[in-house]
């Protein structure tokens, strides 16, 4: 049986593992909503949610890739919960025809389920001035297509593409929002959200700025930090001093009107901001932040805008290291299904991170160990824990003569 022999370890592969965080229930449940699996017998919602999270795990590069990766063993078939390996032509219809909010309904019902766990393994670094408060990272991330394939999803004359619109968590640092439009759809519309509950902090880049959202996020108490456009108008109205001890990148802190007609159309010219000017040595450029927070301390405007480097981080590790990039369908309900199956297992990674791993590891790195354990019948302790780089000798006496058919490569 070779691979496939359960062993002390576990009598699971590591991939049936993962799925198992997935409570069943929960997928019922979203299958019930969406009566996926109406009239089907053999490829249920499970099924697909199987060979899609494999295909994304060992990252294949077809359907083909996936039909024959879950079927080289009956044991492996069995141990993933399957009756029979799937085949292409099942694969390619289930893609085209299962309603793809299937899966982004499980990926937010299982980001609700693991919600305070994820809370409680926060380990990123927490802006003191802000601790306790509910702050959303707002981007987005274009993945291109080739429009001759994809002509649902036109970006420029020759050319399409899918942008991913994402709201950040903040508090659990994974998206707790995402929604997949046509490139061409331009950030600002891209969410439906993106006026908050009062006392939520929003971090964005310039194309969020708009007068009238601002207004709007005012009104409702929110608090915005967002790069102003370099041709906005606007007069100083006070000029605050920087203290001794200030983060030496913020070159200037001033309190600020909008004075454009724009500005006073929409109402905005009358409501007091502030703009912060910090240098980014890393660009060797002087970026300008507005927000409608007057009194906090200097630094902590500073702070907030660079978090958006975490969101930046989720979109490179996700195309990185899961199947997003490549699809396995050309409609859109493939492509939507591929991305929030990407999405589940981005989600469940990040918790066998937080969760499993006793030191820190970078998220690539725990893909990729995931990915070439994924067959085989070890603990997730074993393979965060003791799966390592480097030489590893053979610590048992006892060793298995090989013995060789002499013929074996002979013509």
């Amino acid at each position: 049986m070779g691979l496939f022999r359960r062993n002390k370890n576990t009598n699971k592969p590591i991939i049936r593992q993962l799925l198992d965080l997935v409570p069943p229930w929960l997928i019922k449940s979203c299958t019930n909503t969406y009566k996926t699996d109406k009239g089907v017998h053999k490829y249920r919602t499970y099924d697909q949610f199987v060979a899609l999270t494999f295909g994304q795990l060992n990252k294949c590069q077809s359907l083909n890739d996936i039909s024959a990766g879950i079927g080289v063993s009956e044991i492996f078939i069995n141990d993933l919960g399957l009756r029979q390996s799937p085949a292409r032509s099942t694969m390619s219809d289930g893609n085209k025809i299962r309603d793809w909010r299937v899966f982004e309904s499980l990926y937010y019902r299982l980001l609700s389920h693991y919600k305070s766990v994820l809370k409680e393994h926060h380990n990123t670094h927490i802006i003191k001035e802000i601790k306790g408060k509910v702050v959303k990272l707002i981007d987005s991330s274009t993945i291109s297509l080739c429009l001759a394939m994809f002509d649902w999803a036109e970006f420029r004359t020759a050319k399409g593409g899918i942008k991913l619109h994402t709201s950040w968590d903040y508090n659990l640092m994974i998206p707790d929002v995402v929604n997949i439009t046509e490139a061409k759809v331009h950030d600002r519309y891209g969410l439906k959200q993106l006026i908050y509950p009062k006392d939520t902090i929003i971090v964005e880049d310039r194309a969020y700025f708009d007068f009238e959202l601002m207004l709007n996020r005012i009104k409702a108490e929110n608090v915005f930090v967002t790069r102003i456009k370099s041709n906005t108008l606007y007069q100083t109205i006070e000029e605050l001093e920087l203290p001794d001890n200030v983060d030496q990148n913020i070159l200037k802190d001033e309190i600020i009107q909008l004075t454009s007609n724009k500005a006073m159309e929409t109402g905005i010219s009358g409501q007091k901001l502030r703009l912060a000017h910090v240098y980014k040595e890393d660009e060797n450029k002087v970026i300008a932040i507005v927000t409608n927070q007057l009194d906090w301390e200097h630094g902590t405007i500073a702070e907030l805008y660079k978090k958006r480097w975490d969101i930046e981080l989720f979109f490179k590790a996700l195309k990185q290291n899961l199947q997003v990039k490549t699809f396995w369908g050309t409609s859109e309900n493939a492509v939507k299904s591929q991305i929030y199956v990407a999405l589940i297992n981005y989600l469940l990674l990040e918790l066998i991170k937080r969760t499993i791993s006793k030191k820190a590891v970078a998220f690539s790195n725990l893909s990729e160990k995931i990915r070439f354990c994924l067959y085989h019948y070890l603990s997730l302790d074993y393979v965060c824990n003791h799966v390592r780089e480097g030489v590893r000798k053979v610590t048992f006496t006892t060793q298995k003569e090989w013995v060789f058919d002499a013929d074996l490569f002979s013509g």
